[in-house]
């Protein structure tokens, strides 16, 4: 019996060891070290590979948005429509960052296309009805969440609530709700601000055409929230003009 008691003694001693102690502690902290280092890498990356990303995205605007302000218009009124509608912070903030990217597949259509002035041809209208799909494959063949979201905006943000958009012709609630915030923040935007072929409409005349797709392009939800806030939205908005924000602020601010 004492020699049994002996070994167990024994073998508890050896179990704390307190240089195997000191040794396991150290194993420790070198590996909180290295997990924190490699997330700090990981998020250096994604925001390079995010700023790339967004600049791609203005690189395919109609040519007239060099500035890459409407985007970045996008990404902020979508975010507060988000929390307006009762989103949560952390969705808002991520459809902040991803918004912007939705038209990033126009990069895939011809110039002769996307800077036409007249009508498209039948032709022409398909080849750029594809830049959803363009976008959807850019932008989903990352795991990370704010690509993930982006590849989900692009290919659905011209689905329209009543079933008659594209690629999919879904309807309601089975586009997604990132799509349909950022389809409306982009209508808005998009009216009043001067294009190269036409002056931005007065802010009264954009909300009528907002107002008359309530049910048809645009959910009734959203609709009715954005036109509650619509004096909010409009000083977010002017705001963003009298002084742009950089894709950084876009990036970075939490």
């Amino acid at each position: 019996m004492t020699e049994i008691l002996s070994d167990e003694s024994e073998s508890e001693s050896q179990r704390f060891d307190p240089a195997a102690v000191d040794q396991m502690e150290q194993l420790i902290r070198d590996f909180g070290y290295m997990y924190r280092e490699r997330n700090q890498l990981l998020k250096e990356v994604t925001r390079a590979h995010h700023e790339t990303l967004l600049r791609l995205a203005m690189a395919a605007e109609f040519k007239d948005d060099d500035t890459g302000a409407h985007i970045i218009r996008i990404g902020f009124l979508a975010e507060a429509l988000a929390l307006y509608l009762g989103c949560r912070p952390d969705f808002a903030r991520l459809l902040r960052k991803a918004a912007p990217m939705h038209d990033i597949g126009k990069v895939g259509i011809p110039d002769s296309i996307l800077k036409k002035r007249g009508p498209l041809t039948p032709e022409e209208r398909a080849c750029m009805n594809t830049h959803t799909d363009i976008g959807a494959k850019l932008l989903g063949q990352s795991r990370i969440p704010v690509f993930q979201m982006a590849s989900e905006i692009a290919a659905f943000h011209h689905e329209r609530f009543d079933g008659k958009g594209y690629p999919n012709g879904i309807s309601g609630d089975e586009i997604p709700l990132s799509a349909q915030i950022t389809s409306i923040v982009d209508i808005y935007d998009a009216l009043t601000m001067d294009r190269v072929y036409r002056p931005a409409f007065a802010l009264d005349d954009a909300l009528k055409l907002i107002q008359a797709e309530h049910g048809k392009a645009l959910g009734p939800i959203i609709v009715d929230t954005f036109l509650k806030h619509i004096d909010e939205l409009e000083n977010i908005r002017l705001s963003l003009i009298r002084q742009t924000p950089t894709f950084a602020d876009l990036i970075d601010t939490h």
